[in-house]
C-alpha cells in the first residue's frame, strides 16, 4: 500500500487517542502505536462526542446512569443530564459519518460517550451495576453495523489487535470491489481470494458463504450482496485460533506435496507443529509458505489474502 493519503484507509478514532487535550480533565490518552505504527497506513478521522456536542474542556466528569440498553449521560457530582444534548448531536453526526468512507473505528475505552464495551452503568443511587456501551459508540454500531470497531484498551491484546486490523483491511477490499462495479464477477473474485482467511475464522461460515456464492445466479442483487458481506464480517470477527490456523497451514502445505523434497516437507511439517505447540508465532510458518509460493509460482495462493492480510511492517503475526 502506498503512503499517499488517497491510498490510506480511513479510520474513525476518539480524538484523545491522537494526543489532543480534549478529555474532561484537560488531558489526553495518546496511543503511540495508533499514531505511529498503524498511522503509517491509515488516515484518521477524529471524533470527540463530548466536545463536539458543546461541552467545554475541562468539564465535570460524567457517567452512565440507568439501564445498560438505554442509559442516561449524567455529570458525576452535580447530576446534570446531558443525554438529549448528546443524542441531538449524534443524529447529525451519523449523517456526516455516512459520507466519510470509514473502514473502522477505534473508541476510547471506558468512556461514557465512546466506550465500546464494559462501560460501567450506575444505578440512580450511584452504585455501579451492569456494564454497557458509551452512547455514541452504541449509536455508531447501530448505524454502521458492518464497520469494524474496537477500543484502545482491548487493542493491547495481540490477538484482538491482529483480528481488528485484519477486519479493517478486508472491509477496505470489499469497498474497493463495490467501487469497481464488477457485480457478481467481482464478488466471486473477492470470495475466492478470501477463502483461506474465512477457513481460519469459521469453517461453518466458510461453508455457508461458499453455498451462497455457488447458488447466487440471478439472485445476486443488492440484498444478496448485503447478506453476503454481513455473514462474511460476522465470520471474521470470530477469533482465528491456533487450532484453526494449523488446519489452514496443513491445507496450504498440501499445495506443495509434488514440489518439495523429503527434507523440505519434513521442515515444513516441523514448523507447523512448532506453531501448533506454541513454540513459535504464526509469522514463521507463513513466511516459509510464502517462500514456496514464490519459488513454485503457485498462482492460486498468490491471490490468497490469508498469506498477506495486512502490511508485514505492523508485525501483527509476530505475536500470535
Amino acid at each position: 500500500m502506498g503512503d499517499s493519503v488517497k491510498n490510506k484507509i480511513k479510520l474513525g478514532i476518539s480524538t484523545c487517542l491522537l494526543g489532543e487535550n480534549v478529555r474532561y480533565d484537560g488531558g489526553h490518552q495518546h496511543d503511540r502505536f495508533l499514531t505511529g505504527t498503524l498511522g503509517t497506513y491509515v488516515t484518521w478521522y477524529p471524533v470527540c462526542p463530548e466536545v463536539e456536542c458543546g461541552l467545554p474542556v475541562p468539564r465535570e466528569a460524567m457517567r452512565l446512569v440507568g439501564e445498560p440498553d438505554s442509559p442516561r449521560l449524567m455529570t458525576r457530582k452535580t447530576g446534570i443530564d446531558h443525554t438529549e444534548k448528546m443524542k441531538s448531536w449524534i443524529r447529525t453526526k451519523v449523517k456526516t459519518l455516512a459520507k466519510e468512507d470509514l473502514c473502522g473505528f477505534i473508541f476510547k475505552s471506558k468512556s461514557p460517550s465512546s466506550g465500546y464495551s464494559g462501560v460501567k452503568v450506575y444505578s440512580a443511587s450511584g452504585v455501579p451495576g451492569k456494564k454497557g456501551m458509551g452512547i455514541f459508540a452504541a449509536a455508531f454500531i447501530d448505524n454502521f453495523p458492518l464497520i469494524p470497531v474496537e477500543d484502545d484498551g482491548r487493542l493491547h491484546d495481540p490477538l484482538i489487535r491482529e483480528n481488528f486490523i485484519e477486519r479493517v483491511f478486508v472491509f477496505r477490499h470489499w469497498k474497493n470491489m463495490l467501487q469497481e462495479k464488477t457485480g457478481l464477477k467481482g464478488l466471486i473474485a473477492f470470495h475466492t481470494a478470501h477463502k483461506l482467511l474465512l477457513m481460519a475464522h469459521s469453517q461453518k461460515h466458510y461453508s455457508v458463504l461458499g453455498k451462497m456464492v455457488a447458488g447466487a445466479g440471478k439472485k445476486a442483487d443488492k440484498n444478496f450482496f448485503h447478506e453476503y458481506i454481513t455473514t462474511f464480517m460476522e465470520a471474521i470477527k470470530l477469533q482465528a485460533t491456533t487450532k484453526k490456523n494449523t488446519n489452514v497451514l496443513m491445507h496450504l502445505a498440501g499445495y506443495f506435496k509434488k514440489n518439495l523434497t523429503k527434507d523440505e516437507k519434513a521442515e515444513l511439517q516441523e514448523v507447523i507443529e512448532n506453531y501448533h505447540g506454541g513454540l513459535i508465532p504464526l509469522i514463521v510458518p507463513i513466511t516459509l509458505i510464502n517462500h514456496y509460493v514464490r519459488k513454485y509460482d503457485e498462482q492460486y495462493l498468490k491471490n490468497q489474502y490469508y498469506l498477506n492480510p495486512h502490511p508485514a511492517e505492523l508485525m501483527l503475526r509476530n505475536h500470535v
